[in-house]
């Protein structure tokens, strides 16, 4: 067996459907077993809500490696978030799988119901790299 698939996860910290996550990391990881890998890594965001921390508990659940990615609020502030996206995809991943749920914040000026900005933005991020990305929407 070779090395691990790495499986990028983001997506709205709305996102609270557990089941879908589940199922999706379970894809991904009989995925990469086909394709001759040894499982997968998680790559997340480090959030305590959604997705990433759904992903976080699925893996402590199932023995799958996790590499949580902090954002620096103090050295980025604002554009925290945004700065570790961008580093999560820069470090490489084979999927990315994106939960998308509905725009929550209270300074969007749009008006909604929309998609949340931030899961877009990663998943953008992802497909620009050449990262095969799969989405789901609530």
């Amino acid at each position: 067996m070779s090395d691990l698939w790495r499986v990028l996860v983001t997506g709205s910290r709305t996102w609270d459907d557990e089941e879908r996550v589940a199922g999706a990391l379970l894809e991904a990881r009989d995925d990469a077993l086909r394709d001759g890998a040894g499982g997968i890594v998680v790559v997340h965001g480090a959030r305590p809500e959604g997705p990433d921390a759904q992903a976080a508990g699925w893996c402590a659940a199932n023995d799958v490696p996790v590499e949580a990615h902090t954002a620096d609020r103090e050295t980025f502030g604002h554009d925290a978030e945004h700065v570790r996206d961008q580093r999560m995809v820069s470090a490489g991943a084979d999927l990315c799988l994106v939960f998308v749920g509905p725009c929550a914040s209270v300074r969007c000026r749009r008006p909604k119901p929309h998609n949340s900005h931030d899961a877009n933005a990663c998943a953008a991020l992802a497909a620009e790299a050449g990262i095969p990305v799969r989405r789901w929407t609530a």
